[in-house]
């Protein structure tokens, strides 16, 4: 694993790359779980879009399975790990998937009629999967506020991050044929 570096102006780990870094940075196993059906989630997105809607499938599953690189480590250190995954993601080489990592928590700048980008399919694969279990937003936001809620500013931005994610539910929507619900979602 020494070495574990991406080629220059590659910004996406391969699978092989994304395990190993899974164990180099300890994730529990719980959490490792998680990051697997959240790229489970994601790549049933990814593969039921109609044709027009172009993503690419590596980055997906890359920023899926290590949106938490940094969860563990944060468990103790209190740090935000949607950032510092996205900082170590950076500072291995792989610019792309940090870039997604980095928004997996709170996402920036969507665009409801614009197009279907990777880090808003890895946001809400990760807003559909609790612990290892897929579930309705209602089920993950309740999951959330009850586990993290323990300030007006937390459960808020919680309820923010729920409005972001049914939008982009729409947008996904719109780009399936017959809808979410061919995607074993609902």
């Amino acid at each position: 694993m020494a070495g574990l570096t991406a080629e220059a102006g590659d910004g996406i780990p391969s699978r092989a790359e994304c395990d190993e870094l899974m164990v180099r940075y300890s994730m529990r196993s719980n959490i490792v779980e998680h990051s697997l059906q959240v790229m489970n989630v994601a790549l049933a997105i990814v593969g039921k879009l109609k044709s027009k809607a172009q993503v690419n499938r590596d980055l997906v599953m890359a920023a899926a399975l290590l949106h938490d690189i940094t969860k563990t480590r944060s468990l103790e250190t209190g740090e935000n790990h949607a950032l510092s995954g996205g900082m170590l993601l950076r500072e291995l080489g792989f610019p792309s998937t940090a870039e997604i990592v980095e928004q997996h928590v709170v996402i920036h700048n969507i665009d409801p009629g614009g197009k279907l980008e990777e880090r808003e399919i890895v946001y809400y694969a990760d807003k559909r999967v609790r612990h290892d279990m897929i579930v309705t937003l209602d089920e993950r936001v309740a999951d959330l506020l009850q586990r993290y809620g323990t300030t007006e500013a937390i459960r808020t931005r919680i309820l923010q991050n729920k409005k972001q994610a049914l939008a982009i539910e729409q947008k996904i929507a719109l780009r399936i044929a017959g809808g979410l619900k061919q995607v074993w979602l609902e």
